[in-house]
């Protein structure tokens, strides 16, 4: 009988150590990640209901990407007229991908967008440590609200 009392301290003892062992690896393994396309649809009918007044906000005016992570912007136009974004001309049906190959502040013309502008930024890979176990967290916790 002894032995029974002891048991939930030694699970909750190696429970406790993995935790500590998968947050210490979470904050300090390198980020080596293939490409990820950041997936932003214009949705069919966007134009339309722009031409009758609505203020329809589709887009985000800042999306964030991160240097070494492999992110990539991926823009589909679902609508049925062209969209213009930066100097590109997406086609009803198109998508176009853009990759960032440096940490930048980068300003775009989009007609997709309410007020004719989006913003993409390219974050610096986040360094080891708490910064790195807060990236880790803030995409776990955007894939799973997607």
């Amino acid at each position: 009988m002894p032995r029974t009392r002891f048991l939930p301290v030694v699970v909750g003892a190696l429970s406790l150590c993995v935790a500590v062992l998968a947050t210490a690896w979470s904050a300090y393994a390198p980020i080596n990640l293939a490409s990820r396309d950041e997936l932003f649809e214009i949705p069919a009918g966007t134009y339309a209901r722009r031409a009758a007044g609505d203020k329809v906000d589709i887009l985000p005016a800042e999306i964030h990407l991160t240097h070494g992570a492999n992110d990539v912007l991926l823009l589909r136009n679902l609508d049925n007229v062209p969209q213009i974004f930066g100097p590109v001309l997406i086609m009803p049906g198109q998508s176009f991908r853009l990759p960032f190959e440096t940490v930048s502040v980068n300003d775009f013309a989009c007609t997709a967008h309410a007020s004719g502008q989006m913003r993409v930024i390219v974050d610096e890979t986040p360094a080891a440590g708490w910064p790195r176990l807060q990236w880790r967290a803030a995409r776990a916790w955007k894939q799973m609200h997607r």
